[in-house]
C-alpha cells in the first residue's frame, strides 16, 4: 500500500511543480511562496478545527489531527524551516532556469537521501543501489559540463545552479528528517503544524520585503492564476499521503523518495512539449539516464 501512495504523491509532485512554474511567470517568488504557504494553511485548517470540535468523530476517519507535546512542536518547528529553505532556493532557481534543467536535477534528490542513510544512518548499499548512485551521478556531471560554458558566460545563471544544488541539497536532509519524524509523530500533525509555521515565517517574510508598498498604502501587484492556488492543493494532497507511506513500518526512504521525485519527469515533459525548451535532445538523454540511476536504486532497495 505505501508504494501506491508513494506513486499517488509522485503525480501531485509533478503538477505541482508545473503549476509552480507558471505562477512564477509573472510573480515575484517571495509572492507566490508566501500565497501558497497561506493557501495550505488555511485548507489544513479544516481538519485542524473538525479534530478540536468532533474528536471522537474525526478519530475513526485519516484526517483526524491529535495534538503535539512542546518537544514535537520544536521538532516541526525545525522541519518547517529546513522544508522552507529549501522551498526558496527552488523557486529562485525554477523562475529563472527552463523547468527541463530544474526537474532532472531535482530528480536525483533521493540519491542524495540514500547516500545521507549511509553515512548518518550507517546503512549499507548493495550493488544496485551502487549502480544507481554511480548512474546518477555520472548523468549530472555529464548534464553540467555540457552547460559549462553556457554558466561561465552568464554569472547570473551561476547563482541560480547554485540556488537549484542547495534547494536539492535541503531537500535531502529534509527527507531523512522526515524518516525521523514519522516514525515517532503522527503525519497529520507534523504537515498541519509544519504549514503553519511556515505560513507565519512567510508572512514576516512577505511583511519586511514590502514594507515600503505597505508605507504608502499599496499593495503588491500579484498576478492571480489558477496555478496560484493549485500548488497548495497539490501540495497538501502529496505530502500527506507521502508522509502516511513513511508510517507503515515497512516503507523505505529510499523507494519512497524514489518513486515521489519521479513526478518530475510531468515537469520536464512540460517544459520540452508545452514551452518548446531548447536542447530537447540532450536534456531527453539527461532524463533517461537519471531515470535509469533511480531505478536501480528502487531495485536495490526492494
Amino acid at each position: 500500500m505505501w508504494t501506491v501512495l508513494a506513486f499517488i504523491s509522485a503525480l501531485c509532485l509533478g503538477c505541482y511543480d508545473i503549476c509552480k512554474k507558471i505562477a512564477l511567470r509573472r510573480n515575484a517568488v517571495v509572492d507566490v511562496l508566501t500565497i501558497s504557504v497561506c493557501v495550505s494553511a488555511c485548507i489544513l485548517c479544516v481538519p485542524l478545527l473538525l479534530s478540536r470540535v468532533a474528536p471522537e468523530t474525526m478519530a475513526d476517519t485519516p484526517f483526524f489531527v491529535p495534538s503535539l507535546d512542546l518537544q514535537a512542536h520544536l521538532y516541526t518547528l525545525l522541519k518547517s524551516v529546513i522544508v522552507l529553505s529549501s522551498w526558496i532556493f527552488a523557486y529562485i532557481s525554477l523562475k529563472h532556469l527552463p523547468i527541463s534543467v530544474v526537474s532532472p536535477v531535482q530528480a536525483t534528490r533521493p540519491m542524495w537521501t540514500l547516500l545521507g542513510a549511509l553515512f548518518l544512518f550507517h546503512e549499507h548499499l548493495n550493488n544496485w543501489q551502487w549502480t544507481g548512485v554511480i548512474i546518477a551521478i555520472g548523468t549530472v556531471f555529464v548534464f553540467s559540463f555540457r552547460n559549462k560554458n553556457q554558466i561561465k558566460n552568464n554569472k547570473v545563471d551561476a547563482v541560480y545552479y547554485v540556488c537549484l544544488a542547495l534547494a536539492v541539497l535541503i531537500g535531502a536532509c529534509s527527507g531523512l528528517y522526515d524518516k525521523y519524524l514519522m516514525r515517532r509523530y503522527d503525519h497529520n500533525a507534523v504537515q498541519v503544524y509544519y504549514t503553519f509555521y511556515q505560513a507565519l515565517m512567510m508572512i514576516v517574510v512577505w511583511l519586511v520585503m514590502h514594507r515600503k508598498e505597505l508605507s504608502q498604502r499599496l499593495l503588491p501587484l500579484i498576478y492571480w492564476t489558477p496555478a496560484v492556488f493549485l500548488i497548495s492543493v497539490f501540495l497538501v494532497v502529496s505530502d500527506n499521503v507521502y508522509m502516511l507511506a513513511l508510517r507503515d513500518p515497512d516503507s523505505l526512504i529510499a523507494v519512497v523518495s524514489t518513486i515521489r521525485r519521479g513526478g518530475t519527469v510531468l515537469g520536464f515533459a512540460y517544459g520540452l512539449i508545452w514551452l518548446k525548451e531548447k536542447d530537447p535532445l540532450h536534456k531527453i538523454l539527461c532524463m533517461i539516464g537519471i531515470c535509469a540511476g533511480l531505478l536501480c536504486l528502487a531495485i536495490g532497495s526492494i
